[in-house]
C-alpha cells in the first residue's frame, strides 16, 4: 500500500470503482468499494493523488479526500473520455481517470465550498419553480380554451382567467373543469410566493459576499448573475482570459443543446414506436409493464392521436 503514488477514483450512488497505480505506472489494485466504505479505505493510505471526474457529488467527496491529507484533481468527463480503452464499464473509467490525472496539459476543476454548492442549489431551485410556473400557467390557458375562454398574453391575462373559474355564476365552465382550474390557480399562487422568497434569499447571499457584490459594478450584472457566477466558478484564476472562459460557456451551451437533442429524439422515437404498434397479448405476456390497463389505454390513445395526425397531414397535402 505504502508504493501507491496516484489512483483513479470513478464515483457512483452505491458502489465505487478503484484503480491505484505506483509511481512507475504499475497497477497495484483494482477493486470496487461500497459506499460506506470509501473513507475508511483512503483514511488506510498515505497521502497520494487521487482523481475524480467532476460529476455529481464530485466536489462533495473531493472535500472529504483533501480532509484525509490527499490531494484531490477534478476533471471534466469530456477531458477523460479519449483515455477510455474499449467495454466502458466502471474499472475502465477508473483506469482512464488514473491516467488522465498524471497529464501534463490536464485541466482540472477546483473543488466548490459548500456555500457556493448551496447557491447553486438555489439557483437551480428557483429555475425548477419557474418552469413550473410557465407550466402551470400554459395548462390554465389551454384548459380555458377549450371551452372557448381566452384572454391576452400577459400576467393580467392570466388573472383574468382565474377569475372567470373562481366566479361560480359564469356557467360556461362546468363545474369538473372549475375545480380543476381553481386547484392549478392556488398552485400558480404558491409557485409565485416560493420565486418571490428565493428571490429574496440571491439578494441576502450577494450581499454578504464580496465578490458578487464587485461584479454587480459591471453593466449588465445584477445580483442573480452575480451570485449564479460566483457559485459556479469556483477557482477564477483558472481561466487565463476572458475568452477562455467564453470559451468553456460555449461549451456548455452546445453540451446542453446536444443533451435536449437526445431527448427530443429518444421522446419522438418512443412516440412513434406507441403509435405505430398497437397493445397485443404476446406483447402483454412478455412485458409486465404491458399488463397495466393504465399502459394499454395509454398506448391506444397515443395510436389513435398518431393516426389522427397521420390523416391531417395526408388531407392538407392533397389540398
Amino acid at each position: 500500500m505504502e508504493a501507491i503514488t496516484t489512483i483513479g477514483l470513478d464515483i457512483a450512488k452505491s458502489i465505487f470503482q478503484v484503480h491505484g497505480v505506483d509511481a512507475e505506472g504499475n497497477v497495484i489494485f483494482r477493486r470496487q468499494l461500497k459506499r460506506r466504505y470509501v473513507l475508511a479505505f483512503f483514511e488506510k493510505l498515505p497521502p497520494c493523488l487521487v482523481g475524480i471526474e467532476a460529476c455529481a457529488s464530485a466536489h462533495h467527496w473531493s472535500r472529504q479526500l483533501q480532509a484525509l491529507g490527499h490531494t484531490v484533481r477534478l476533471m471534466p468527463p469530456a477531458y477523460v473520455k479519449p483515455y477510455v480503452k474499449r467495454h466502458k464499464n466502471d474499472a475502465t473509467d477508473a483506469e482512464a481517470i488514473c491516467e488522465a490525472v498524471t497529464r501534463p496539459n490536464m485541466r482540472f476543476v477546483a473543488t466548490k465550498t459548500p456555500e457556493q454548492q448551496s447557491c447553486l442549489t438555489l439557483h437551480r431551485t428557483r429555475h425548477l419553480f419557474i418552469r413550473q410556473q410557465t407550466s402551470v400557467i400554459n395548462s390554465i390557458r389551454a384548459h380555458l380554451a377549450e371551452f372557448g375562454i381566452v384572454a391576452p398574453v400577459g400576467r393580467n391575462g392570466v388573472e383574468q382567467l382565474l377569475s372567470v373559474a373562481a366566479d361560480s355564476n359564469d356557467r360556461r365552465l362546468p363545474d369538473v373543469a372549475r375545480v380543476c382550474v381553481i386547484a392549478l390557480g392556488a398552485q400558480l399562487q404558491t409557485l409565485k410566493a416560493q420565486i418571490l422568497e428565493f428571490d429574496r434569499m440571491i439578494r441576502a447571499w450577494h450581499r454578504s459576499s464580496e465578490i458578487s457584490r464587485r461584479l454587480d459594478v459591471i453593466p449588465g450584472v445584477g445580483p442573480a448573475l452575480a451570485t449564479a457566477l460566483v457559485a459556479s466558478i469556483a477557482d477564477p484564476k483558472a481561466f487565463r482570459s476572458g475568452r477562455d472562459f467564453s470559451a468553456l460557456d460555449r461549451a456548455r451551451a452546445e453540451a446542453e443543446l446536444e443533451r435536449r437533442k437526445g431527448q427530443a429524439r429518444q421522446y419522438q422515437q418512443t412516440r412513434r414506436s406507441l403509435s405505430a404498434q398497437p397493445v397485443h397479448d404476446w406483447c402483454a405476456r412478455r412485458h409486465p409493464l404491458c399488463q397495466d390497463p393504465w399502459h394499454r389505454a395509454s398506448a391506444l390513445a397515443h395510436s389513435v392521436a398518431g393516426a389522427a395526425t397521420h390523416d391531417g397531414r395526408s388531407h392538407r397535402a392533397r389540398q
